[in-house]
């Protein structure tokens, strides 16, 4: 039995344009097979994905640890758990999911029966990213799953120990005609995307986004974009700053702020900025530095996945200070262990690249505002969040801001854990994102909904309205639209 510790590399698979097209060739003919599977067999499939998971539990972790230092305990919550859960909720609906969904009869239809058919797609593309390497490559492919599709899935080059366990993974547990993983860079990811997949589920930059859904266009396929952007954090004059605090930082600063739900920036009410820079302090020192050695030598902070990402960030950070903008607390960074130290800045000019790129690390720039109105405008002033974050005590002001920002979705009083709700849809609006995931969203995404309706024989209603169309008939249809239009 292989060592759990060690992840096996992936097995040789040479991505040409040829071996490429003849996976999913392989793939689309097993298909027409799963779509007629029952409830007890596509269970089983999620049954031994949850199984596997237990069992190589100090392999995920350690996949995670050699590709950017996450803590165990870390990579148990929100690697482990949070892909467990997902697949535990798919076991406990999916009867109900794959059942046809009745609709009414309106009375122009009058004697038909009528329902929603679901139905897989057929052959599926995921795209993960390297920030959550294990949870967004195994969470889409639960779904994918549950919904009765094959699946080709490619994970990130950036991490290669997870891309190798995923490989493991599926290779013990699928026959490649169901599930495969195709490894490589992005020249790989250009070759799957020219090919004709029924449907890919895409997670990373917007940027990318739109690279993904030009190649979608080419077949007409049908697309779900996970992306990111920065989501903003409004804390009001009536927030509770130490609860605050200590969850802005939480959120801010897991997976070392690599998360694309990660509150990006502050907008603080102007008259509680010094206080609430005061609070981070003390919860920073807390969580991280609880001995005095500093951050860095915390075995409860992450590290930056790359020296290009840490280069990045340092940038960003160097860039904000050249500006003008003051560095109130951290500030740290140590090129060789792609170390950033959580960092709050204050007095940010706009125009720095903090404010107008997606951070992706744990770099946090305050901004203040006066009420909530500016700060509803500030947001709306950019493309739409993927989350949206407000500390509030006041009802009032959480119904003003609810109603006034579009976002993908929000969260009021708490940050990250709206992400891990099965029962509430996850995804973007606009620029952030296309399409849901997550429980029986995600089902429905890899999902056809195929309409049907079944009329009786005979004699029915709408022949009445058949040609020729005498003045009898026109009377009928003089009545439908009175009465019925």
């Amino acid at each position: 039995m292989p060592d759990p510790a060690v992840p096996l590399p992936p097995a040789p698979l040479p991505a040409t344009t040829e071996s490429l097209a003849d996976l999913l060739r392989r793939q689309q003919a097993r298909s027409a097979v799963l779509r007629r599977e029952t409830v007890t067999e596509r269970a089983a499939r999620l049954r031994r994905l949850h199984e596997w998971i237990t069992r190589n539990r100090a392999a995920i972790q350690e996949a995670l640890r050699q590709d950017f230092g996450k803590p165990a305990l870390e990579t148990d919550v929100t690697e482990v758990y949070a892909t467990q859960a997902e697949i535990r909720h798919a076991l406990k609906h999916l009867k109900q999911w794959m059942a046809p969904r009745r609709v009414g009869t309106p009375l122009a239809l009058l004697g038909t029966t009528s329902w929603v058919q679901y139905e897989p797609k057929g052959v599926a593309l995921i795209i993960a990213p390297w920030n959550y390497p294990f949870y967004l490559a195994v969470g889409p492919l639960a779904s994918a799953l549950a919904a009765g599709n094959c699946c080709v899935l490619k994970p990130s080059e950036m991490t290669p120990a997870v891309a190798a366990l995923l490989a493991r993974m599926v290779g013990e547990l699928f026959d490649p005609a169901e599930v495969a993983v195709v490894p490589g860079d992005k020249e790989v990811a250009t070759a799957l995307l020219a090919l004709p997949f029924d449907h890919i589920f895409f997670t990373g930059s917007p940027q990318v986004g739109k690279v993904v859904m030009r190649a979608a266009a080419e077949h007409l396929t049908s697309v779900t974009l996970e992306l990111g952007g920065k989501s903003p954090a409004v804390v009001d004059a009536s927030a509770d700053l130490r609860d605050a605090a200590e969850k802005l930082v939480w959120g801010k600063c897991v997976n070392a702020g690599q998360t694309c739900v990660a509150p990006d920036y502050l907008l603080v009410h102007e008259s509680i900025r010094e206080a609430l820079v005061a609070e981070i302090r003390a919860v920073l020192s807390r969580f991280y530095d609880a001995e005095g050695a500093g951050v860095a030598a915390s075995k409860s902070f992450a590290r930056i996945v790359n020296g290009q990402h840490f280069q990045r960030l340092a940038g960003l950070l160097e860039d904000a200070q050249q500006r003008g903008a003051t560095v109130a607390l951290g500030g740290g960074v140590d090129q060789a262990q792609c170390f950033i130290e959580p960092t709050v800045l204050v007095d940010v000019p706009l125009d720095a690249r903090l404010m107008q790129e997606e951070i992706f690390g744990p770099l946090l720039p305050v901004v203040t505002c006066a009420n909530l109105m500016e700060a509803a405008d500030f947001i709306n002033a950019r493309p739409r969040p993927l989350a949206l974050y407000l500390f509030a005590r006041s009802t009032e002001a959480q119904r003003y801001l609810l109603a006034r920002v579009p976002a993908g979705g929000a969260c009021l009083n708490d940050t990250l854990i709206h992400l891990g709700h099965p029962e509430l849809p996850f995804g973007g609006s606009g620029n952030s994102g296309i399409g849901r995931a997550h429980g029986h969203y995600g089902f429905v995404a890899f999902s056809n909904e195929k309409a049907v309706l079944r009329q009786r024989t005979g004699r029915t209603g709408i022949k009445l309205f058949y040609p020729p169309y005498t003045p009898k008939v026109q009377g009928l249809v003089d009545v439908l639209l009175k009465y019925l239009g």
